[in-house]
């Protein structure tokens, strides 16, 4: 099994954690997405990181990468077993993309980062607080793909000008129990080592 990965990216980061949660022995490939390495390129011609190869098979998009490693991988499950448990982790994982890490990438991706911008996410998070004090996880008493997800958007606040203990207990608890975790920090490329 090979992952191509971003040296810092939320979404490759993501999957990174899946495969270290599940034990799963790998090679993670770094790529440069200017210059992809040709197999890649004519496997996945709309070049999207992170891929995951395993035999023959091509997958992109970080949550059908997630979701196919879950599945076939079934131990420790990452999504609950039941249909509304699956569905509402899906529509947790998606509201993670959406009202954070894509605002925190538009933010780390700016020259001149909007304050507004980033007053709309730090309200956006610390509104959402108390969701961290909830469970030992996100939501949930076992780690699972919301986790996956809202681990490597965290790591990253500092570098859009954010820190967990400005978001408040909950948050900052969360992240500081689980950031110097062995399986975390195994995920961890040098470039996002760094970003600490």
């Amino acid at each position: 099994m090979t992952l191509f990965s971003h040296a810092d990216c939320p979404y490759s980061h993501a999957v990174r954690i899946v495969l270290a949660l599940k034990g799963l022995p790998h090679e993670v490939v770094l790529v440069d997405p200017s210059r992809p390495p040709p197999d890649l390129r004519a496997a996945v011609p709309d070049l999207q990181l992170p891929v995951l190869m395993e035999r023959d098979v091509w997958l992109y998009q970080p949550q059908i990468i997630a979701e196919y490693l879950d599945e076939r991988f079934p131990h420790p499950p990452l999504l609950p077993s039941d249909p509304l448990g699956r569905a509402r982790a899906r529509l947790t994982a998606h509201r993670i993309d959406v009202e954070w890490i894509q605002p925190l990438q538009r933010l780390r991706a700016a020259a001149n980062p909007d304050p507004a911008a980033r007053q709309s996410l730090s309200t956006g998070l610390t509104e959402s607080e108390p969701m961290f004090r909830a469970a030992k996880y996100f939501l949930s008493p076992e780690i699972g793909l919301a986790d996956c997800m809202l681990l490597p958007m965290l790591w990253r606040l500092r570098s859009a000008g954010l820190t967990t203990r400005q978001l408040g207990v909950g948050i900052d608890a969360y992240a500081q129990r689980l950031f110097p975790t062995p399986m975390f920090q195994r995920t961890l490329t040098d470039t996002e080592r760094a970003l600490a």
